[in-house]
């Protein structure tokens, strides 16, 4: 079970609605059906409506609750485990320095290129932690980082260059400016230790002194988290591999019920009407179940779990029109339109092969095939 947030969006004059999506998967992943509940509230509010309701609609199997963390309070939980739910979450940035010791040590194991996992015992002994890193995460992580510590630094400059043309003379003031920076780039707020002092004798136009030091501390933990995460479950399962695993679909739910130009080449839409936007879920949903059953069948051929990949590769596979021109016994003149494939290179055959799929050399109308 999978709730999704903000999903959709449904936007009129003065209204902005956000639809909260659970959608039910099978063991494998493969979506089985979906709810759809008013989002006009905050996300960790709306588990026990959801939870009861899909209950209430699908019974009390013996379910799993994947959310994100923002949809995760520890009243939620103590709620799932009141009921002897079973749920994989995931936790705050901030609870990943509860576990700072376990980021340095290399008992890591890989699930995936780029991917390692770990798990760790929780302090109560009721829950698994699940220490994940990334290391196409960590370059993007490191990268923003390093953009908001520039812009940081360049902001600091400006107000130094104010205090000292003497434009910034309450420190009040620049506290509050400085306030504004670091809400504005929050990821580097620690990378500074910034200090405002009036000066005890003006010199020249500067009445304010306005320093900063690079934070040791700040910059050796972004370098041991970065592209770190944190999970946490009740599970009894001791792979992390297959707790990582069971999470990371709510990823794949998320990113099918976000219907972008990507794959489906729809661009997303501000719905203003309830049906339309049950219309657009409706879509992301079926979409949702073509590409899960496409990577099991791949996955049943030897060909991994990456329909992107196969999709990419089968749509280079053309068909043509070859149009003839034929002379009826009577004189008159019409064109014969025979639609043909291309023949598939030496990659595609293996690809078709392994689906168990032949191409037919030409494409038939029904019409043709109702002569036939």
């Amino acid at each position: 079970m999978r709730p999704v947030a903000d999903a959709v969006r449904s936007r009129g004059p003065h209204l902005v609605f956000l639809c909260v999506l659970c959608v039910l998967c099978g063991e494998i992943g493969v979506p089985l059906g979906y709810e759809v509940y008013a989002g006009n509230t905050s996300d960790s509010t709306t588990i026990e409506t959801i939870v009861k309701a899909m209950e209430a609609k699908y019974g009390k199997a013996d379910r799993v609750w994947v959310m994100d963390r923002g949809m995760v309070s520890e009243k939620n939980l103590a709620f799932l485990r009141a009921r002897g739910g079973s749920y994989i979450v995931g936790t705050p940035k901030a609870m990943l320095k509860q576990f700072e010791q376990h980021l340095t040590r290399k008992d890591w194991q890989a699930v995936q290129a780029g991917v390692q996992v770990k798990l760790v015992a929780g302090p109560q002994g009721d829950e698994t932690f699940i220490l994940a890193r990334s290391a196409d995460r960590r370059e993007k992580e490191k990268a923003m980082h390093e953009r908001f510590v520039e812009r940081f630094e360049a902001g600091l400059t400006k107000l130094q260059r104010a205090a000292e043309k003497g434009v910034l003379r309450d420190a009040a003031i620049a506290h509050q400016r400085l306030g504004r920076l670091k809400e504005r780039y929050w990821r580097a707020s620690g990378a500074f230790e910034v200090q405002v002092r009036p000066l005890d004798k003006p010199a020249g136009k500067a009445r304010l002194s306005i320093t900063w030091a690079r934070n040791e501390r700040w910059k050796e933990w972004s370098a041991i988290s970065e592209g770190c995460y944190l999970l946490r479950t009740n599970l009894p399962e001791s792979d992390p591999a297959v707790l990582w695993k069971r999470y990371i679909q709510l990823s794949e739910a998320e990113w099918a019920f976000r219907i972008t130009k990507d794959e489906l080449e729809i661009r997303p839409i501000w719905h203003q009407k309830e049906d339309r936007v049950k219309a657009h879920i409706l879509v992301c949903f079926l979409a949702y179940v073509l590409w899960k059953t496409l990577a099991q069948w791949m996955r049943g051929g030897g060909l991994g779990d990456a329909p992107r990949t196969l999709l990419e590769e089968i749509a280079k596979i053309k068909s043509g029109d070859v149009v003839l021109k034929a002379r009826c016994s009577d004189g008159r003149e019409h064109a014969i339109r025979l639609r043909c494939v291309t023949t598939p290179d030496r990659a595609q055959k293996v690809l078709l092969n392994r689906l168990g799929l032949t191409l037919p050399q030409r494409l038939r109308t029904v019409h043709e095939v109702e002569q036939m």
